[in-house]
């Protein structure tokens, strides 16, 4: 047992941190986190950031970063929304949709990889145009598609199982599963973190730095634009801006959840942690009677916090701390 906690201290950690919140906003309200009705709210919307922080994760493992996923969820959600009114097919729209986010990802790749453009940079340029190209192309204007609550895609993405569990849980645990199978025991798994290690020493040791990179910015919108036709469909609507509230949920999920910064490091399973103590602290800290303007100042402070103790526990401080002493 104490073997399992070592290895695997920093989502153990940080699942901790989120049984200490639900115990202190459960103690603080009781009447909201005990009521079935606050964990159906939860299991609908906290997957959306979760399917976008765990791809964010693969990314920075292997030391490259997206700006531009919000913009691709917008854009995701809106060629799903305008191809379902054209065609009234929505597995077509869906189809789409997903097709555009790879095609987002291929840009951000190309930029990254044969450009040689640092990510961050890229990134950030491709978020300011594609999420201009988005709001052109809608002329600035919302859709609306209450017809999608009658098809069997809607049922099979967000239906509600025994009206109680949102289906897009359980994609997101399908997504976790999948991409935690491919980073523990695939040959792509090994090549990023090998990347995350050192690139120039994976690159000697014949690891396609390059066409993993690729992959991993082409996975990365993919998965947006699923995100997207995902909010479309459970909204049965797109509005413009759709993907912008998703930066800060997921940069903070991933974070929070082990992942260095750095890249070389990151687990899925502290992701998927990290995702729920983010989805649950700002109905925790208006159920406790605090106004909502502290929920970014308590996300600051979780953040931090983590860090920190992250920090510590992989011994990353020593160094610093001993050049501290001796320099005295």
């Amino acid at each position: 047992m104490l073997t399992f906690f070592a290895r695997h201290r920093i989502p153990t950690l940080t699942a901790l941190i989120l049984i200490m919140l639900w115990l202190m906003f459960t103690y603080l309200s009781p009447q909201t986190f005990l009521h079935l009705r606050i964990y159906t709210s939860f299991m609908s919307t906290i997957p959306f950031t979760a399917m976008l922080a765990f791809a964010l994760t693969l990314l920075i493992i292997a030391r490259e970063i997206d700006m531009s996923f919000p913009s691709v969820v917008a854009l995701g959600g809106y060629v799903f929304a305008a191809l379902f009114k054209a065609t009234q097919s929505p597995f077509i729209a869906l189809m789409g949709a997903i097709t555009a986010g790879v095609l987002c990802g291929m840009l951000n790749g190309c930029l990254v990889v044969i450009f040689r453009i640092p990510s961050i940079i890229t990134t950030i340029g491709t978020q300011f145009f594609l999420g201009g190209l988005t709001t052109v192309l809608a002329d600035g204007i919302a859709i609306s598609m209450p017809e999608i609550r009658q098809t069997n895609l809607h049922t099979l993405m967000v239906g509600r199982i025994a009206d109680v569990i949102p289906a897009q849980m359980l994609w997101a645990c399908a997504l976790l599963l999948v991409l935690w199978l491919i980073l523990a025991w695939h040959v792509f798994g090994d090549n990023v973190n090998f990347i995350g290690d050192s690139p120039k020493a994976a690159e000697m040791m014949g690891v396609p730095v390059e066409r993993t990179r690729m992959l991993l910015f082409m996975q990365m919108g993919a998965i947006s634009a699923l995100v997207g036709a995902f909010v479309s469909i459970e909204m049965s609507s797109w509005w413009p801006n759709q993907g912008q509230g998703y930066m800060l949920l997921v940069f903070a999920s991933v974070f929070i959840g082990g992942t260095s910064v750095l890249g070389g490091r990151g687990t899925l399973m502290g992701t998927l942690f990290g995702a729920c103590i983010i989805g649950i602290l700002e109905a925790g800290i208006i159920s406790a009677g605090l106004a909502g303007f502290w929920t970014r100042l308590i996300y600051g402070v979780i953040i931090l916090l983590s860090l920190v103790v992250h920090s510590i526990l992989l011994k990353q401080h020593s160094g610093s701390l001993s050049r501290l002493f001796s320099s005295r």
